[in-house]
Parts: C-alpha cells; sequence; structure tokens
C-alpha cells in the first residue's frame, strides 16, 4: 500500500514526509482494519515532524481517519465489513488504572496517540483496536467528517472544560480548523453568548467566515473585544495569544488552552505577563491533555444534530507535506484533508 512515512524529524519547508509502499497490515485479535478514504491534517503532526512532539520512528501520522472497514482481527464483532468508521487521537490507554476507571483514559500513562505510538491515516490502511473506531453519521461526506475527528472533538473537550454558560462571552484565539467547527458548535449550544474571534493579523478572509459562521465578532490578536472574555479557547501554536487571552478575561475567566505544544519563536512574549494585568482576580488556565472514547461518541451526535459544516482543503495523499506547510503558515481555508481512495 501507498503511505506517507515520517522517518526523520526536521521542518516541514524540507518536506520530511515519504511516500513509501509499505506491507498492508494485518488485524490481531480485537482489531479492525480499515480502508481508509479521508484524512484530516493536523498541527499535531506538525508537532511530531519538526520534533516537538515525541512520536515513534518511523511511522505513519494521521488521527482524523475515515474509511471502510475492510478486515476484522479474531474476536472483533463490533463492526460488519464495509460499514463506514472514523477513528480519531486515541489510539489505546491501558483500561485498568484509576485514571482510566475514572473516565479519564486521556490522562492514562498507557496513552496511544493514532500516527503518533501507532501507524495512522496517511496511507491507503490502517489497523485499530475495534472499540476506538466509530460509526460516521450520515450527514457528512468522508472529506467534511475526517475534521470532526479531531479538530471538533478536542474542541469540543476544549468548550466543555470552559464552563461556559448561555449569555456569557467566549473568546477564539486562532481560527483555523478547530476553532471554526467550535464556534458552530458554541453557537448551537449557546444561542445567547456573546462570540468573539482572534485571528493572526491580516487574516481578514478567516475573519469573515468566523462571522458568517456564527461570531458576533472578529479581529486580530492584541485588539479588544466588544466585551470581556468569560472563558477563551486558544487553538494557536503560539504564546503571544495566551498573554493577549488573560489580558481581556473578566475576573473569574477561564482560559483553555487546546494545543499540544507550543512553538518556542515568540516565548518571550511569556515575560510580558504581570501579576495585575493578567492573572489578578481568580483568572484561570486549564490545558486540554488528548481526548477519550466518549468524547468522540458524543461529539460526533452532537455535529450531526446541530449540524456542523466543516469547510474543507482537499489535497492528495502525495501532497502531505504541501498541505502541513499551508497548515503551518494559517494558509488553509478551513480544514485541510487528505483525500486517499
Amino acid at each position: 500500500m501507498k503511505a506517507m512515512v515520517l522517518a526523520r524529524t526536521s521542518p516541514i519547508e524540507n518536506q520530511p514526509l515519504e511516500l513509501r509502499e509499505v506491507p498492508i497490515p494485518e488485524p490481531q485479535a480485537g482489531e479492525i482494519r480499515i480502508l481508509v478514504t479521508a484524512c484530516g491534517v493536523c498541527h499535531t503532526e506538525l508537532d511530531q515532524i519538526e520534533g516537538r512532539l515525541e512520536a515513534r520512528r518511523p511511522v505513519i501520522p494521521g488521527h482524523q481517519i475515515v474509511g471502510r472497514v475492510d478486515a476484522l482481527g479474531p474476536g472483533a464483532s463490533r463492526f460488519k465489513p464495509g460499514r463506514r468508521v472514523g477513528v480519531a487521537w486515541i489510539y489505546s490507554a491501558c483500561g485498568v488504572c484509576s485514571l482510566c476507571r475514572a473516565g479519564n483514559e486521556n490522562l492514562c500513562p498507557q496513552f496511544r496517540g493514532t500516527g503518533c505510538d501507532a501507524d495512522g491515516g496517511y496511507a491507503e490502511y490502517i489497523v485499530v483496536p475495534e472499540d476506538s473506531a466509530y460509526p460516521v453519521p450520515d450527514q457528512f461526506s468522508d472529506v467534511q467528517a475526517a475534521p470532526l475527528l479531531c479538530a471538533g472533538v478536542v474542541g469540543y473537550r476544549a468548550l466543555r472544560l470552559t464552563n461556559l454558560q448561555d449569555g456569557q462571552a467566549l473568546g477564539f484565539f486562532g481560527f483555523g480548523a478547530s476553532a471554526h467547527i467550535l464556534v458552530q458548535v458554541a453557537r448551537h449550544k449557546f444561542p445567547a453568548a456573546k462570540l468573539f474571534v482572534f485571528t493572526r493579523p491580516g487574516q481578514t478572509e478567516h475573519q469573515r467566515l468566523a462571522k458568517r459562521l456564527g461570531a458576533d465578532w472578529a479581529g486580530e490578536t492584541g485588539e479588544t473585544a466588544p466585551a470581556a472574555l468569560d472563558a477563551a479557547i486558544d487553538t494557536t501554536p503560539a504564546w503571544t495569544p495566551i498573554v493577549e487571552a488573560m489580558r481581556v478575561l473578566a475576573p473569574g475567566g477561564r482560559l483553555v488552552i487546546n494545543a499540544i505544544r507550543k512553538e518556542s519563536r515568540d516565548q518571550d512574549a511569556l515575560l510580558r505577563l504581570d501579576y495585575p494585568t493578567h492573572l489578578w482576580r481568580e483568572k484561570e488556565i486549564k490545558t486540554v491533555a488528548n481526548v477519550t472514547r466518549q468524547d468522540a461518541r458524543e461529539f460526533l451526535l452532537l455535529a450531526a444534530q446541530v449540524p456542523i459544516r466543516p469547510q474543507v482543503q482537499e489535497f492528495a495523499l502525495e501532497q502531505a507535506n504541501e498541505a502541513l506547510l499551508l497548515v503551518k503558515q494559517g494558509r488553509t481555508r478551513g480544514a485541510a484533508v487528505l483525500r486517499i481512495a
């Protein structure tokens, strides 16, 4: 089968993903094999490729996967061959530790990420535990469903962690794959909320899209929205939005950081944090770590109810390096998705 393989860390500008012919994997006990039709492109893959997130090497990246069940391993019975399913970031967890038993499998010490600790969806086939695959609602095409499986699922977890109440003000810092889905979810769940979007300087197209999808106001990071924020979600790879979000939070407000790694290029922004401006009056920071299977199941049902309309930009499997470069530059239109089969 064809696959894009990460064998070494390198800036994405060097096109480090290699197109290779590799053996088709065989499902083991409790596993299913999926013929991949689409796989979303995520900033997490950039973190793996450029060395900010430790990943198995060589590895096939990709954790926003849609496809059809192709084969069943011994004992696998949840899905019949031909069923359309999706796969998210959680590949497996131990299932027996205190965190797993409490429903916090995302914090399990043995958590394994799809496309990071196990081969992912930048390939024609993937093998996963059957419990880590989910039915995909009929409302979505394959390429529309792909970004729901990470940008959507982890965004949904971040939104829940804000503790937002209807009528309050919520800010989104960054408006890429995750935030453009989240603003639709927030508008559905909190119809009276004020939704404010902060983008990179010059991203006027992103700002227009934000307003079309339900934002009340959109501007650049560094500007001040019409009201103080009761909650904020950061989806960026940078430190500056953290400082700015804390500045514009209302007393008692909460910032949820929805990003696995931050790039170091603007770490000096943290030096601008001062207590009275950014931290006083019981402002709070909460981080998102991974997702659970329950997050994925709940969000896919919610996405169909809204219904979410993901904005996608399609690429061929062989264009994965080019797609990731556009993600790094903030130049994708909505979510980047590889169409594979």
